[in-house]
């Protein structure tokens, strides 16, 4: 309490003036409460502090402990062996080995001048090439080493003009040096020596600093060797005796269905790095980036190693291992690795022998696949083709990449349309004769065949019938050089109805085939009357061979589309326990009756042993229900076939052929190049094992 400083006066003094005596107390009163009230508070803030004080140091201590050593410490992880991929029999056909790779870890407080010095250091010592570099790269060089007049490192400033140094903005000013280098500028500054080392430094310098940098991949024994002895001069640097590799001991066969792999350098792609990161992936990870290595990523990666990272006494990281990690699981797929490189050494002959020949001067490509009809497990899938140079290369990712007008192939799906919707029956006959419509030319079938049947329609071919049926179905009349009387309302119904019957079998849309990017054909856009005559026959429409199989597959069995597969299970490594199975999937089933399918399949037998019999394939031991296609592509024609065997028995192969462009369009050139040489062939030796 402070003290009154009037109290002790004379108090006559005071009463001259009482009204002053009177409001001095009243202040003093005042201040007083104030006082009072301030220090009340101030008394509450250190309590709620003390009580802040004591939660933090005794009931958060372990929170707060954990989290300073997550800020204290750091931690790397390393890929483990991917799984491999076996063959339906267990062959390996894409297999993992072990690997040494050089890495290198930033020491703690390592400058980049140190690192440029150790850079050429290692270089020097070691075998490094810097081909791998990008443009980028060597713009990145040039800008590291140039100097201005006097020795200072200018960044490519020199590049720029006085004008642009003022008005352009940092970023604009390095593109604009980026876009003035030159690789003969590179030249002049830096020899191959200096590139090599460029090449090393910008490995050591890549993020992120608290993983591994791969400097170089697979290295032999030797080099493992003198890195190992002379740790000491190669500051940082070490040797990953953990790492893998790809082999395949069947070489290039189906090696674009496998796919590929970034390699050690390369991490994850960076357009996709959240994606990874998100998934638990550190940036130095290899992934699958096609085919099926891409497509069963998670299953073929293992769990990474973990290991603590700590520094010794002269800021050196050292790796102590907490976590050991797993190896990725090992794919199981349908593939017969033994019968796929008979089917490709078939293709490869057929193109030794009738590519460029008279008429055939086109002809660069061939596919087949061979599918269980009843599972959706392919056999083979078999592309080759003609490069630039006229070499043969493997093309077997073109079964569900490449799309092909396939002619007559669809013309079983036709009927059974036709049949489906009532405007054929069984037993029903259209008159196989040159037609004509009102501002067109003449149409017709390879012959005149007469009065025929949905079955005698599909032996022997004729457009006639499918030509006739589509009018029918859009609602229109046919008669001899008369419009059809079908509107574009009526065409782009009927369209519509056609596609969605295509689809039923597979045709024009994706089959579900468990790789990345399948192609869904293509769909012509106009839909005018004239062009759904084209379409009955397959000549409008494109589609994939891995479709074409699937078409066939639903005639096999019984009117049940199946999802095509080309991995089966997935197992732990060395064991047989199953941790993924990829079960048979039946998509949808055709709605009409078992009648109509049988139609079908009868049409198909015939193409195979009737009239127009297919010979070679007619004299194999295995009765064979088949298709074959001729679509115009300009002044060639495109070759196919599809089919199924046995015809008598449950079908055990569904297949389909393609080879695009294989003949002239004029007739010159006798012989599917599917139904009399490929085909014939390959089942040959499908049968010699099932």
């Amino acid at each position: 309490m402070i003290r009154n400083p009037f109290r002790d006066l004379d108090q006559k003094k005071l009463s001259r003036s009482s009204d002053v005596l009177k409001t001095q107390n009243d202040y003093f009163k005042i201040v007083n409460r104030r006082i009072f009230i301030f220090g009340i508070i101030i008394c509450l803030i250190f309590s709620v502090v003390s009580v802040r004080l004591v939660f933090l140091q005794i009931r958060s201590q372990e929170d707060y402990a954990a989290k300073l050593e997550n800020y204290s410490s750091q931690k790397q992880t390393d890929s483990t062996a991917r799984g491999e991929m076996l063959d339906r029999n267990g062959k390996v056909i894409a297999k993992t080995v072990s690997s040494h790779n050089i890495v290198y870890f930033p020491p703690k407080d390592a400058t980049s001048e140190e690192q440029w010095k150790l850079a050429q250091t290692f270089a020097r010592d070691f075998k490094v090439d810097h081909k791998g570099m990008t443009n980028s790269d060597y713009q990145d060089l040039y800008m590291f080493l140039h100097t201005d007049d006097k020795g200072n490192k200018d960044s490519g400033q020199n590049l720029l003009s006085a004008k642009e140094k003022e008005t352009l903005t940092v970023e604009e000013q390095e593109k604009k040096i980026r876009s003035r280098i030159t690789m003969k500028m590179v030249d002049e500054l830096a020899d191959d020596d200096t590139k090599d080392a460029f090449y090393v430094y910008l490995a050591m310098r890549k993020l992120p600093n608290n993983q591994n940098k791969v400097i170089l991949e697979d290295v032999d024994s030797d080099s493992v060797a003198k890195l190992m002895e002379n740790k000491d001069k190669y500051r940082g640097f070490d040797v990953n005796l953990g790492s893998w590799k790809r082999e395949y001991p069947y070489k290039d066969t189906l090696r674009d269905v496998l796919g590929s792999i970034t390699s050690s350098k390369q991490g994850v792609p960076s357009e996709l790095r959240s994606y990874y990161e998100a998934m638990g992936y550190s940036l130095t990870d290899r992934v699958g980036q096609s085919g099926l290595e891409k497509q069963y990523e998670d299953l073929l990666s293992g769990t990474p190693r973990v290991s603590d990272i700590s520094y010794d006494s002269d800021g050196t990281a050292i790796m102590n291992e907490t976590s050991s990690g797993k190896n990725g699981y090992d794919l199981h797929l349908t593939i017969d690795v033994e019968l796929q490189k008979k089917v490709d050494a078939i293709l490869e002959d057929t193109l030794k022998k009738y590519a460029g020949t008279t008429g055939r001067e086109k002809f660069k490509k061939a596919i087949v696949v061979l599918m269980n009809p009843q599972t959706g497990e392919i056999y083979a899938m078999s592309g080759k083709y003609l490069d630039e140079d006229g070499k043969i290369q493997n093309y077997s990712s073109g079964a569900y990449l490449d799309v092909f007008a396939s002619g007559s192939v669809v013309k079983g799906a036709t009927v059974y349309m036709m049949l489906d919707q009532g405007v054929q029956t069984l037993y029903s006959t259209e008159v196989d004769e040159p037609m004509k419509i009102a501002g067109t030319n003449t149409k017709g079938s390879f012959d005149r065949y007469g009065a025929v049947n949905s079955i005698r329609a599909l032996a022997v071919s004729s457009n006639v019938y499918m030509f006739k049926s589509v009018i029918k179905l859009a609602g229109g009349t046919y008669a001899y050089d008369q419009p059809l009387g079908i509107t574009d309302a009526m065409a782009q119904k009927t369209f519509k109805l056609m596609r969605n019957y295509y689809s039923m079998f597979g045709l024009g849309t994706k089959t579900g085939l468990d790789v990345p990017n399948e192609a869904q054909g293509f769909t012509g856009n106009t839909q005018a009357a004239g062009l759904l005559m084209d379409y009955a026959i397959g000549q409008y429409d494109s589609y994939t061979p891995i479709q074409l199989v699937q078409y066939a597959a639903t005639i096999a069995n019984g009117g049940k589309k199946v999802q095509p597969k080309l991995v089966n299970t997935a197992t732990e490594v060395n064991t047989d326990y199953t941790v993924y199975e990829n079960k048979t999937n039946v998509l949808s089933a055709l709605p009409g009756s078992k009648e109509d399918l049988e139609t079908i399949q009868m049409g198909f037998r015939q193409v195979v042993s009737g009239e127009h019999a297919i010979d070679p394939i007619n004299r194999l031991n295995v009765q064979v229900a088949a298709k074959t296609g001729t679509a115009e592509v300009g002044n060639y024609t495109n070759a196919s076939l599809i089919g199924y065997a046995p015809y008598d028995k449950k079908a055990k192969v569904a297949f389909a052929c393609s080879v695009p462009e294989s003949a002239t369009n004029d007739q010159s050139v006798a012989g599917n190049l599917c139904a009399y040489n490929i085909m014939p062939e390959v089942l040959e030796e499908f049968f010699k094992k099932y």
